[in-house]
C-alpha cells in the first residue's frame, strides 16, 4: 500500500515537471516572438514604445506590458495564433484609458522641460515650447508621458502643459495665432512694457490671437491666460508660414542670432541648446521640424559627403561628428553642426559658436574636423522624419 502511494506520488511529481518544462518552453518561444516583433516595429526606442513580457499561468501564457504601437501588438498576437499558442492578452495600447478623451496637450510655458523619467531630478531629454501640441500617453503621479511632433518620447510635469481633447486641439489649430520671433522677450498684462509681465517668451512660441490693435497683439495662452505681445517682436502665424522657408540665407541668419547662447544638454530652445537642439531650433524657425538627436538627424535628408570634400557642401548642410565603427564597436554619432560656407560651420559646443575645418584659420576646430563622419542635405529633401512647421497641428489630428 505504501509502495503504491509512493509510485502515485512520483507519477504526479513527474507530470508536474513535464507540464512545467512545457510551460517554460512556451514562455521562451513567446519571449522570442516578442523580441522579433519589437525588432520589426521599434527601430528607435526614443520614438516608439513596445514593452511586453510573458509568463505561464494555469497552462496559459499571460502577456503583460504596454505599447504606443497598436499594429505591433496586433502583429504579436497574430504570430502567436499562427503558432497555436494559447494566451491571455493584457498588453495595454497607449494612450491609457484613464486619460479619457484628453489625450492631447498644448505646452503652456515658454519652455517646458521634458525628462527621461517622471521626476525633476531625471536627465533633461528635450524641450517643448509654448503652443506646441503633444500626444499624452499615460500619467504617473504628477507627470505625463508625452510624444512630441517629431515623435520623441519623454516625461513632462503637469504644470508644463494643458491637456485637451481632439476637438479642443482642432479649435486651437483653426484659430488665428501669432508666433514670437525674438530670441527672448516677455508678454505683458497690458498693452505696454511697463505693466506686469505675464511670462517670458522665446523664439517659436505660439499663442492664440484674440485682438490686434495699435502696436500690440492681445493673445491667449492654452490655459486661458490673457496677455499682450509687442507686434514688432512677433508675426501672425499664417503670414509667417507663407513667407518663411528653409533657405541657406534664412538658416544662416537664424543661426547667427544665437551665437553665444549657452550649451544645455537636452535643450531645444533659445534659452539653451545642445548640439542637435541647436540645429533643430534653426530649422524650426525656418519652417521645418527635424528629428531630435544627432543620431536621428543623421538618418534624415540626403548624404552629400563622407570624405571631407568640403567643396561638395552647401550652406545649410548638417555636418555629423563622432566615432567610426570598428570590429569591436559600432559607429557613434555624437555631435552635429551646420555648414555656413567659407570652410566654416556653426554649432553648439560649450556655447553657440563658429568653427572652421581649415587648419590655417584662427577658428580651426581640429578636434571636430578629425572626428567628422559625414554631411547631409535637408534643403529640398524630406527623407526621414522631417515635418513642415505648417503641418504641426494637422499631423497630430490625423494620427
Amino acid at each position: 500500500m505504501n509502495r503504491s502511494i509512493t509510485q502515485f506520488t512520483f507519477i504526479i511529481l513527474l507530470s508536474t515537471l513535464i507540464v512545467s518544462c512545457t510551460d517554460t518552453e512556451k514562455v521562451q518561444l513567446v519571449e522570442k516572438t516578442i523580441q522579433e516583433t519589437k525588432a520589426e516595429y521599434v527601430s528607435d526606442s526614443r520614438v516608439a514604445l513596445f514593452s511586453a513580457t510573458a509568463s505561464a499561468k494555469q497552462n496559459t501564457i499571460v502577456l503583460t506590458g504596454e505599447t504606443s504601437l497598436p499594429e505591433a501588438r496586433a502583429s504579436l498576437l497574430a504570430s502567436l495564433d499562427q503558432k497555436n499558442i494559447a494566451y491571455a492578452d493584457s498588453i495595454s495600447v497607449l494612450p491609457a484609458t484613464e486619460l479619457g478623451n484628453e489625450v492631447y496637450a498644448l505646452v503652456n510655458n515658454s519652455v517646458s522641460n521634458l525628462r527621461s523619467e517622471p521626476k525633476h531630478s531625471a536627465q533633461l531629454a528635450t524641450q517643448a515650447i509654448l503652443g506646441m501640441p503633444l500626444k499624452v500617453l499615460k500619467k504617473q503621479g504628477g507627470w505625463y508621458l508625452v510624444q512630441t511632433p517629431e515623435d520623441y518620447l519623454s516625461w513632462v510635469d503637469s504644470g508644463g502643459i494643458t491637456r485637451v481633447d481632439k476637438s479642443t486641439l482642432a479649435d486651437w489649430a483653426d484659430a488665428d495665432k501669432i508666433i514670437y520671433l525674438n530670441t527672448v522677450g516677455f508678454s505683458y498684462s497690458k498693452a505696454n512694457t511697463g505693466s506686469e509681465k505675464v511670462s517670458d517668451l522665446v523664439a517659436g512660441n505660439i499663442l492664440k490671437l484674440k485682438n490686434s490693435s495699435g502696436s500690440y497683439y492681445e493673445v491667449e495662452y492654452p490655459d486661458g491666460r490673457r496677455a499682450f505681445v509687442a507686434k514688432r517682436e512677433a508675426r501672425l502665424l499664417d503670414d509667417w508660414i507663407s513667407s518663411v522657408s528653409a533657405t541657406p540665407e534664412a538658416l544662416t541668419n537664424t543661426a547667427k542670432t544665437l551665437i553665444g547662447s549657452p550649451y544645455l544638454w537636452g535643450g531645444t530652445s533659445t534659452k539653451g541648446m545642445d548640439c542637435s537642439g541647436f540645429t533643430k531650433t534653426i530649422y524650426f524657425m525656418s519652417g521645418q521640424i527635424i528629428p531630435r538627436d544627432a543620431s536621428q538627424q543623421v538618418r534624415a535628408g540626403e548624404l552629400v559627403d563622407s570624405d571631407k570634400e568640403w567643396d561638395k557642401l552647401e550652406v545649410g548642410d548638417l555636418l555629423f561628428f563622432g566615432r567610426e565603427a570598428t570590429d569591436t564597436r559600432s559607429r557613434a554619432v555624437t555631435h552635429v553642426g551646420m555648414w555656413i560656407g567659407d570652410n566654416k560651420f556653426i554649432h553648439s559646443a560649450s556655447k553657440v559658436r563658429i568653427s572652421s575645418v581649415d587648419p590655417s584659420s584662427d577658428d580651426y576646430d581640429e578636434f571636430n574636423t578629425n572626428r567628422y563622419l559625414e554631411a547631409r542635405r535637408y534643403l529640398d529633401n524630406w527623407e526621414g522624419n522631417i515635418i513642415q512647421t505648417a503641418n504641426m497641428y494637422s499631423n497630430f489630428l490625423e494620427k
